[in-house]
């Protein structure tokens, strides 16, 4: 049985999310962990909020970061089985290097910190928008950001998160024409996010540049477990390839289905959902075709993914 685990990023969270894994105490100790280092008690802000705590960028971040290891944590607790693959969308691939054994909870708590702080700095507030596109494909959602873009009204894709769903990005009034152009394409939807900066877009090349140096401060190690990052669909096994990767993601787009459909490529039957939220497992159902999507949203779906990989053998 070839398995992959993923991790969610932003837009996973909500309040209460950690509040089933009542029976996996390393999930609370994790969280003890990351705050200690954070100075910040996480968890609170996990299980009640308040709502825009939760969604500030700068907490989102170190936040799901966490989630993610520690619902890592807890499935390592209950079953021997690792997985071939790791990945993670977007902000999600620290707790895929964390899981790889390639990067420390106390060396990436902060790092990830300073990645929300750098994005959210690089383009004023209210000036960058997101919107997601679906019904499109990539190649129409591509053309039409070209036809859309000028140097002063930048958009680009961003997130290739599954098949006619397209995320775009960049300065709010070129996102918000781009949307109407979609329509009148045939987008079945248009959707303004609510996010505060166009993450992904070139718009963050100076956050890529500011992280990029904060990144040669941190070390990293060879992962143990493949890890295909979603820059540019590859593994890196050096520091240095790990980190320039790392780097370039702030600036340039996710490309998940691309990754989904490399993970099926190389024989991979079941991708699994490491984290809180059910977002990762729909996109594999629309991304691949075959693929077993399971998730671990809390301690009883642990148990269950558990047997079903035990009955396999």
């Amino acid at each position: 049985m070839k398995s992959a685990f993923v991790f969610p990023g932003q837009g996973s969270q909500s309040i209460g999310m950690m509040g089933g894994f009542d029976a996996h105490p390393v999930v609370r100790q994790t969280f003890n962990e990351a705050s200690a280092v954070l100075g910040e008690d996480l968890w609170e802000l996990a299980l009640h909020g308040p709502e825009e705590a939760l969604a500030l960028t700068t907490n989102t971040q170190p936040l799901m970061l966490t989630a993610g290891v520690a619902v890592w944590r807890a499935w390592c607790e209950t079953s021997a089985l690792r997985p071939m693959i790791v990945a993670g969308h977007s902000l999600g691939e620290y707790a895929a290097l964390v899981a790889a054994n390639a990067l420390t909870l106390a060396d990436a708590v902060p790092l990830v910190r300073f990645r929300a702080q750098v994005m959210q700095e690089a383009v004023p507030e209210g000036v960058g928008a997101m919107a997601a596109i679906l019904g499109l494909d990539d190649a129409q959602v591509m053309a039409l950001c070209a036809a859309q873009s000028v140097p002063d009204a930048v958009v680009e894709a961003v997130n290739f998160n599954s098949p006619g769903q397209v995320v775009v990005a960049g300065h709010k009034s070129a996102v918000e024409q781009l949307m109407a152009a979609a329509k009148e394409a045939g987008a079945k939807r248009a959707v303004l996010l609510p996010v505060s900066a166009p993450f992904h877009s070139s718009l963050l090349a100076t956050a890529a540049t500011r992280l990029a140096e904060r990144l040669q401060q941190v070390s990293f190690r060879s992962p143990e477990i493949a890890l295909i990052h979603n820059v540019d669909v590859r593994e890196h096994d050096t520091p240095d390839a790990i980190r320039q990767a790392l780097a370039m993601q702030a600036a340039r787009p996710v490309r998940w289905t691309q990754t989904l459909q490399e993970m099926q490529a190389r024989g991979v039957t079941q991708i699994v959902e490491c984290g809180p939220g059910k977002v990762l497992a729909a996109l594999t159902k629309r991304a691949t075709e075959g693929i077993v999507s399971l998730t671990l949203a809390d301690s009883e779906a642990i148990g269950k993914a558990s047997e079903i990989f035990s009955a396999a053998g």
